[in-house]
């Protein structure tokens, strides 16, 4: 005889503010110049494109952690969502988006399978799938100090890979590396 009370529980969805900032903190972590100038990564679409992959497997990696399973799913799809609106932004035919946003999803899902796998097995192994990746297999010891920084952001303490209801998602401070 519980089922009324279901109606006076609050909804578990998060709220698009939330994604929205999350999402936001993500691009803007991948756009930094730290990246790009420090760590050689290029600065091409392509390599643009891979940061931001990058960024979401670290959010979505630290989200899986917490309580809310809704929260990592709900920021997957506002990224699909994004790639497609910028997709069209930039002139690409209906005929096709889908095609691109299908490469997207594989991009995602062998990278996220190829770091998960490889963070398992030890930096070292996160480093190589780095290289492969961003880096086309030409600069290891770049690759090497991204795999650090994606290591720190993955391990932040509780307090920081909690989400508030601000999408409040910390990625390490970039001021102290070189």
């Amino acid at each position: 005889m519980l089922w009324p009370l279901s109606h006076f529980r609050k909804s578990r969805a998060p709220s698009r503010g939330t994604i929205e900032a999350i999402y936001g903190m993500i691009v803007t972590q991948a756009r930094e110049p730290f990246f790009y100038q420090t760590l050689r990564v290029p600065d091409t679409v392509d390599g643009r494109f891979d940061m931001i992959l990058l960024h979401l497997w670290i959010a979505l990696s630290r989200l899986k952690q917490g309580d809310d399973k809704e929260l990592p799913q709900a920021l997957f799809d506002h990224f699909c969502s994004d790639m497609d609106a910028n997709l069209r932004e930039m002139g690409v035919g209906d005929l096709t988006v889908p095609k691109r946003m299908h490469a997207f999803g594989e991009a995602f899902y062998g990278r996220s399978a190829a770091y998960d796998r490889a963070l398992a097995e030890g930096r070292e192994s996160l480093a190589e799938a780095l290289d492969r990746n961003i880096y086309n297999g030409r600069d290891i010891e770049s690759a090497r100090r991204l795999a650090d920084y994606a290591v720190e952001a993955i391990a932040a303490p509780a307090a920081d890979h909690e989400v508030t209801p601000a999408g409040r998602l910390r990625f390490p401070d970039l001021a102290h590396r070189t």
